[in-house]
C-alpha cells in the first residue's frame, strides 16, 4: 500500500512537524520544560521535521542520519535555520569515534522517533546513548511495540492485502520471508522488512535494557491510536486503556506505538 507520505519527502516532513508540535513537545513538557538555548540532538532524524517545534521555542537542534538522501532533505528543508546557526544536519553513524568526540556530554536532550526498532544490539546502544548527555539530560523513545498489528512495518509492502494484513510479521523468520516472495514483494522490501524483524522491541524488553543502562522512566503513555495516524489517515489519537497498560503482552498486542522519556 503506497500511501503519498511514502514517496513525497515534504509531505512526511509536515506530518513530522504536526506530530512533533501537537503531541511529542507537550508529552516531553510534562516532565522537561523546554528553554531557549537548550541543545538538542535527534538521531535517525529522517527530514527533520521533529526538530522544527523545538527550534520554534528556542532550542538549538542537531540532527544526525545515516541516509544520505534525507539528511539531504533535511538540509533544504531547514536551511533557514542552518544558516542562521540554530540547526545542524549531518550525514555520519552515532558509532563514529568522531560523533562522540565532537558531542560527548553536549545535550539536554536526545530524540528517537521510531528509530530504536531499526537499531541492531540495542543492549550497547541503549546505554551509548548517555554518553551524550549531559548530567540531568533525557532521552525520549517513540516506537511501535513488536506485537502491536503492524509492529513489523508491513504497511511498506506493496500487496494491498499484505500491507493491511496485521500480526504475520510475527511468523517465524523462513515463513515470514516464503509469504512475502509469494506475494511478489520486491526483495529489497523482504530484506527491509526481515532486518526489522530482528530488531523489533517489545515495551518489556525496552524497559529491562532502560532499568539496566541506569536510567530512570520519567514518563510513559501507550496509544491504541498512534497519533501520527491523525495526519496519515485522519484518525483521533488514543491513549490506551489503563488497566491494558498494566499487561506486559496484551498491552504490546494492542498498542500502535509506545512513547517514554527517560532521564540519564
Amino acid at each position: 500500500m503506497t500511501l503519498l507520505q511514502h514517496t513525497d519527502y515534504r509531505v512526511r516532513y509536515q506530518q513530522q512537524v504536526d506530530n512533533a508540535r501537537d503531541h511529542v513537545v507537550p508529552f516531553i513538557e510534562r516532565a522537561l520544560p523546554l528553554r531557549a538555548g537548550m541543545e538538542v540532538l535527534e538521531i535517525g532524524c529522517g527530514e527533520g521535521g521533529v526538530l522544527v517545534p523545538f527550534l520554534e521555542r528556542g532550542c538549538r537542534v542537531l540532527g544526525i542520519e545515516l541516509d544520505a538522501q534525507k539528511s539531504a532533505y533535511a538540509r533544504e528543508l531547514l536551511a533557514d535555520a542552518i544558516a542562521a546557526g540554530r540547526a545542524g544536519i549531518v550525514h555520519r553513524n552515532i558509532y563514529d569515534a568522531e560523533a562522540l568526540a565532537d558531542y560527548s556530554g553536549r545535550f539536554d536532550l536526545i530524540i528517537l522517533k521510531d528509530v530504536v526498532e531499526h537499531i541492531p544490539d540495542q543492549s550497547r546502544f541503549i546505554p551509548y546513548l548517555r554518553r551524550f548527555l549531559r548530567p540531568g539530560g533525557h532521552v525520549f523513545f517513540g516506537f511501535p511495540p513488536w506485537y502491536m498489528p503492524h509492529g513489523g512495518h508491513q504497511q511498506v509492502c506493496r500487496s494491498p492485502l499484505l500491507s493491511k494484513l496485521p500480526w504475520f510479521h510475527l511468523l517465524p523468520a523462513p515463513l515470514y520471508r516464503g509469504l512475502l516472495r509469494a506475494f511478489g514483494e520486491p526483495e529489497a522490501v523482504v530484506r527491509e522488512l526481515l532486518e526489522i524483524q530482528s530488531t523489533g522491541i517489545s515495551t518489556g524488553r525496552f524497559e529491562r535494557l532502560v532499568r539496566r543502562s541506569g536510567y530512570a522512566v520519567a514518563l510513559r503513555t501507550l496509544f491504541l491510536v498512534n497519533p501520527i495516524y491523525h495526519y496519515k489517515f485522519g484518525w483521533t489519537p488514543r491513549e490506551q486503556f489503563g488497566g491494558l497498560t498494566r499487561l506486559p503482552l496484551l498491552r504490546d498486542l494492542f498498542s500502535t506505538c509506545a512513547w517514554y522519556l527517560v532521564r540519564g
